[in-house]
């Protein structure tokens, strides 16, 4: 069982392996490759790149921290209700939101063409939401919840408690937020911060259809373009190694996340009451609040559901509801299936670990096994879609009798491969927090009463597990659905899922027949949303 589980890592670790193993083979071709990307595209991709995500992460932290603070410190009209609709805007996905706020604010919009009548101005009244500010504004609205959700976290557990010690000290408020709230939520901050940044890296669908020249479309216009693997091999290996610094800071930043109290600091901390905002600052602290939400997930919502009866009613074709149901499927069985091998990986690395754990070898190997599944998700799409492409390639040119690339390249196996690759380590986060609640002593109580290794799981452990295994599935289910890049190079002929399907549409300028499977990608994310903040909303014990 070890030896399979351990070749099972490392065949999940052989997209990494691939990319960066490219260096190894750099000849006088490669090398002429680099000095002419140096030379011409990467420094624009570099450049772009880091200003994006520089602009990203001061929104994300400014925005999530406000928030944060907001909910966590004060109390004001509505704070109860936006302690959970600010995680709204993680079911939006921001390619979708990018095709919502196109819509409408591009010259031929409906708000643009409104004012033009009304005011009778000529031209442009803004520029071209499809632009290097645009997509910020666009990622800031829809990743700063990663943000929000860890610093809210932080400063519940013992934020209230301190300012209100700060204030009988004799500390004025915005002293109490600026040297007792600001300290106790840094950590939170910065690892929100890098999760946005991750994503915000990992992000295609943005990119290209507002034109972007990042290191992820580099790396797509090098493949599929201009047909070059050794470029674009080059280009994912850069943008592996940014966001391996950036996993780095978050697991420092996650490190940090510990606050030492008594009992007594505890009970403290559950008498303390925010404290209360009157007149402007609670209208200020009320918009704060409210307008992420509405920018983030209320309009776009709006403005697909108007493409979408538009297009319904006044469209040439109609709906497309039969070709929708067969993108409903496809993406259902791909997210599905993926689910349900993740949460396998994930509940027998986790088991393993947990009986095996008495030997310091085997409890070694096994770290690093959950270490490679977990490295998984921090792989951005594009340079996944890569690192597989290239074995594959060698492989075609050195053993072509082994037929692995026709099993792994345009087939249902390759895709399933690819998401088992980037988003195991999900579910097996879920299961580890799972397996924390479990005492070992009631593994010792089994055992000594004769209870086999089998048993231990399948009749004690698995009931115990029920819960967190179904939400692992629900996170890799949403989180498939949702994916586009890797998707977009390794899916099958003719089986589209919905994410692909909204993004060819919505680059054809296609929008109202977009706006359906928008609208069921956002649906879709809204489960574990909506999940999440009711676990939120309930008080500890309960």
């Amino acid at each position: 069982m070890l030896r399979f589980i351990i070749l099972v890592c490392l065949l999940l670790a052989v997209p990494v392996a691939g990319v960066l193993g490219s260096w190894l083979a750099l000849d006088a071709q490669a090398w002429a490759i680099l000095a002419h990307q140096w030379q011409t595209v990467l420094p624009e991709y570099a450049w772009s790149s880091l200003l994006l995500s520089v602009s990203v992460a001061l929104g994300v932290a400014l925005l999530g921290g406000a928030t944060a603070a907001a909910v966590s410190l004060f109390e004001f009209p509505g704070r109860r209700w936006f302690e959970w609709a600010l995680l709204l805007p993680m079911a939006m996905p921001a390619y979708v939101a990018a095709y919502a706020y196109t819509d409408v604010l591009q010259y031929s919009g409906a708000l643009q063409s409104t004012l033009r009548q009304w005011t009778g101005a000529q031209g442009a009244l803004w520029p071209d939401p499809r632009s290097l500010p645009g997509a910020v504004l666009l990622f800031v609205l829809c990743l700063y919840p990663y943000v929000y959700l860890l610093t809210r976290t932080a400063l519940a557990e013992r934020g209230v408690a301190l300012m209100e010690a700060a204030r009988m000290l004799g500390a004025g408020t915005w002293r109490r937020v600026r040297e007792v709230a600001l300290p106790l939520a840094r950590p939170a901050l910065a690892a929100g911060v890098a999760l946005a940044l991750m994503e915000t890296l990992a992000d295609y669908g943005v990119g290209a259809y507002f034109g972007l020249t990042t290191l992820t479309t580099g790396i797509y216009k090098a493949w599929l373009v201009m047909n070059d693997r050794i470029a674009a091999a080059q280009l994912a290996s850069v943008l592996l190694l940014v966001v391996a610094l950036l996993l780095w800071l978050e697991r420092r930043a996650q490190a940090r996340l510990r606050f030492v109290g008594s009992r007594s600091g505890a009970l403290h901390a559950a008498e303390a009451r925010p404290l209360p905002l009157q007149g402007l600052a609670a209208l200020g602290a009320f918009l704060l609040c409210a307008l992420p939400v509405l920018l983030g997930f209320v309009l776009p919502v709006l403005v697909l559901l108007q493409l979408l009866w538009q297009e319904g009613m006044h469209g040439e074709m109609g709906l497309p509801l039969a070709r929708f149901a067969q993108w409903a499927w496809t993406s259902l069985q791909l997210a599905g299936l993926a689910a349900v091998l993740a949460v396998s990986l994930a509940l027998v690395l986790a088991y393993a670990t947990r009986v095996r754990s008495a030997s310091p070898t085997l409890a070694a190997l096994l770290g690093v096994s959950n270490r490679i599944v977990s490295l998984g998700y921090a792989v951005p799409g594009a340079v996944l879609a890569v690192g597989i492409l290239l074995p594959l390639g060698w492989l075609q040119t050195h053993a072509p009798q082994l037929g692995l690339t026709a099993l792994m390249t345009g087939s249902i196996a390759g895709l399933i491969y690819a998401y088992l690759v980037r988003f195991s380590g999900v579910a097996l986060q879920s299961v580890e927090a799972g397996y924390a609640r479990i005492s070992t002593t009631v593994d010792e109580t089994a055992r000594m009463l004769g209870a086999s290794r089998r048993r231990l799981f399948l009749e004690l452990h698995a009931p115990l597990l029920a819960r967190s295994a179904l939400a692992a599935a629900l996170l890799v289910f949403v989180d498939v659905m949702k994916e586009l890049p890797a998707t977009l190079v390794l899916r099958p002929f003719n089986s589209d899922t919905l994410a692909v399907v909204a993004y060819q549409l919505a680059r054809d300028e296609r929008l109202g027949e977009a706006a359906l499977p928008s609208l069921a990608i956002v649906l879709v994310g809204l489960v574990p949303v909506l999940m999440l903040s009711r676990a939120m909303r309930k008080k500890p014990g309960t």
